[in-house]
């Protein structure tokens, strides 16, 4: 493996440290949730979580791909900072007033009437989400990924150890020493409502340990860079808004278009948990594109530079169809992540990974608007994904119900890829090898169905069998890449 591909891949692993081992302990808030309430509860967690993507996106306006862009120029870096951070600063605090002037409201429109607190405690965790994102995208661009990590997991673990101390410790005292101390600051009646108050406590926390990465930089505001970087970055907002739509108004969509008689926030609650079983392809792509996003900036100046993008391509796609059948094979054993509650929503993982693994593929095949200053085509794309979203949902969802969101996700994504496809080697030429992704979608298809037609009865067994099957994977891609090579 070259060089530039090691640095990734070494980046790859850092940023995955604060990502896999940060959001699986996160995770593991998924079987506490499911256990303790009922999908109908877990249903409202899932459709607020979802109308943060869409906020956050609007609070960023792609100003975090506008610092990557600009930051490159270490003479004004100080100039680009500054602005981005200011503009920012402004408009995240223009939010929460807002948001507090029109709470209830908006509490009313979204059917949370009784409980405007949990508008308010979400809207303040967007925006703080919001604020700090270009200072940690500071910290990427200047390769320091172990404090990067290192801040995250601290987030995650505050945010982790008030969920416990809420939802378990607290109830438990409740009824065992009614008189503790530790109760002072507890109120049964919150109930869900520590879910995000948790959230809230650790991104103050956040602010706080990145206080340093803002004051470090002498401040310069420049209002016509400003306005250079807005330019830029607009466009991106758009695409960002409508990959959101992609993304998670399904969990939006369900509680609206589900038949009454079909009960929408069950089938919201048991759509939302088995959303995180494809968690491991949700974290792989996430790792993967903070440590991509940067790699392709630095190194579009170089002699091999597309053909560094489309091996890291290849390598990308082989290692998500792994975590397509690492998580397919030994779904028996994973199932149990959450409570049997929410197992009948079991069908929809295998089409929620391979729709997230074509997320995957359309992020490495989009970096060439980036790259060209042709962000408009961003928003292009994600308007025509956002369009099939809607309507595929719209029109499944009554049918289908969850099912049918699961369906339009991975339609919406594998379409996308292709246009992306089509546009990028016609504006900037990568030379991508099709037929080796084809033939190791091929391979990972087959050895799937075969897992599940050619099932033993035996419970061992089947694991045996499935590992079998990983391991044959495995073993095609390493003499077939040669991948031995790549650790010299």
């Amino acid at each position: 493996m070259s060089s530039p591909l090691k640095k990734l891949a070494g980046q790859t692993a850092v940023y995955g440290l604060s990502s896999i081992l940060g959001r699986l302990l996160n995770y593991l808030l998924v079987p506490l949730y499911t256990r303790l309430f009922a999908p109908e509860v877990y249903g409202i967690v899932t459709e607020l979580y979802a109308y943060v993507t869409f906020l956050l996106i609007l609070l960023t306006y792609g100003m975090e791909t506008g610092f990557f862009r600009f930051a490159q120029d270490k003479s004004i870096f100080d100039k680009v900072y500054s602005s981005i951070l200011t503009s920012l600063a402004a408009t995240s605090s223009l939010f929460i007033v807002l948001l507090l002037v029109f709470l209830q409201p908006i509490a009313n429109v979204l059917q949370y009437e009784t409980n405007p607190e949990y508008i308010l405690w979400m809207g303040l965790i967007v925006a703080l989400d919001a604020f700090v994102s270009v200072p940690f995208a500071k910290l990427r661009l200047q390769n320091k990924s172990w404090k990067f990590a290192i801040i995250k997991l601290i987030n995650i673990g505050l945010n982790i150890g008030l969920n416990l101390y809420f939802l378990l410790l607290c109830p438990k005292l409740a009824i065992s020493n009614p008189d503790s101390a530790f109760l002072s600051i507890y109120s049964p009646e919150i109930g869900v409502g520590y879910v995000f108050i948790a959230n809230l406590a650790a991104n103050v926390l956040t602010l706080l340990m990145l206080l340093p990465e803002m004051l470090n930089v002498k401040f310069n505001f420049d209002k016509v860079l400003l306005k250079k970087i807005l330019v830029y970055a607009i466009p991106l907002l758009i695409a960002g808004f409508a990959g959101m739509i992609n993304e998670t108004l399904d969990r939006v969509l369900i509680k609206y278009l589900v038949p009454d008689a079909m009960n929408p926030m069950k089938q919201l609650g048991i759509y939302g948990a088995n959303y995180k079983l494809a968690i491991l392809m949700t974290l792989f792509i996430q790792m993967f594109r903070y440590a991509a996003e940067p790699f392709f900036f630095n190194n579009k100046n170089e002699n091999n530079a597309r053909e560094l993008y489309a091996k890291a391509t290849k390598y990308f796609i082989i290692c998500g169809l792994m975590i397509f059948l690492g998580v397919m094979f030994y779904i028996d054993f994973i199932k149990y992540f959450i409570d049997a509650d929410y197992h009948e929503g079991l069908k929809v993982v295998p089409i929620l990974l391979l729709a997230n693994l074509f997320l995957g593929i359309f992020f490495n095949f989009s970096i060439w608007y980036k790259l060209n200053d042709m962000t408009k085509y961003g928003a292009y794309l994600a308007i025509f994904g956002a369009a099939i979203t809607v309507i595929l949902n719209v029109i499944l969802i009554p049918l289908y119900g969850y099912e049918g969101s699961a369906w339009a996700t991975l339609i919406c994504y594998f379409s996308m890829t292709l246009l992306s496809f089509y546009w990028g080697q016609k504006y900037y030429r990568v030379p991508y090898n099709l037929l080796n992704a084809g033939f190791y979608f091929a391979l990972a298809l087959v050895l799937y169905f075969g897992s599940i037609y050619l099932r033993p009865d035996s419970q061992v067994m089947v694991y045996v069998f499935n590992t079998g099957l990983l391991l044959l994977f495995t073993s095609v891609f390493v003499i077939k890449e040669k991948a031995w090579k790549m650790l010299r």
